[in-house]
């Protein structure tokens, strides 16, 4: 089967090995990544989603905030890999910090109130879908990337550090960069446990 967007999604792979090189200027894999998120889908069209965007220095100091809120929990025998896995990181040309704007999710349980309890659970899907465009916008330019999770015990600095609104909440990040080594096999589990076709 010949698709494009399939195509694209199988070039998304989670590369952990990243470099600071990029086949394009900043500003150019900026853009990617905001037209990425502009383009994605949310209920009544409510673009929940918000995104800061670290290049370089500015995403390293992002890598350090997570070692130092890391540090205090980890057992000490167990933080050289847990510092090694964040350097790894920190190795890349930039990270991508995906939010949601709690302040619009409330305005659509006030506008809606009958789905009150589904717009947090679709801020949710919103996000997701954002960064599945983000991931699979950067692959198709040649830039590596993972997603990460280090919210809540981040935000806080983090908040500090970019001036980000109380009313953003931080739901995951991606670092990224250039392809420091290559991908091994992807498998999958059989189509008869996963799908069921009718009609």
């Amino acid at each position: 089967m010949s698709n494009v967007a399939l195509q694209a999604l199988k070039a998304r792979r989670s590369q952990y090995a990243l470099g600071k090189s990029l086949p394009l200027p900043k500003a150019e894999v900026a853009q990617l990544i905001q037209e990425a998120i502009r383009q994605s889908p949310s209920p009544f069209n409510s673009q929940s989603s918000r995104a800061i965007i670290l290049f370089d220095a500015e995403s390293d100091k992002f890598w350090e905030l997570v070692l130092a809120a890391l540090r205090p929990i980890v057992p000490a025998q167990a933080f050289g890999a847990t510092e090694g896995k964040i350097k790894s990181f920190a190795a890349g040309a930039g990270t991508v910090l995906f939010y949601e704007d709690q302040s619009v999710i409330k305005g659509l349980q006030e506008k809606f109130a009958l789905y009150a309890d589904n717009f947090p659970v679709w801020s949710e899907q919103v996000s997701g879908m954002a960064q599945l465009a983000v991931w699979t916008t950067l692959a198709a330019a040649n830039i590596g990337a993972s997603l990460q999770h280090y919210n809540p015990l981040v935000d806080d600095a983090a908040a500090a550090a970019w001036n980000v609104p109380a009313n953003w909440k931080l739901r995951a990040m991606m670092p990224f960069g250039s392809h420091q080594a290559g991908f091994g096999d992807k498998s999958f589990i059989s189509d008869s446990e996963r799908f069921r076709v009718f009609g």
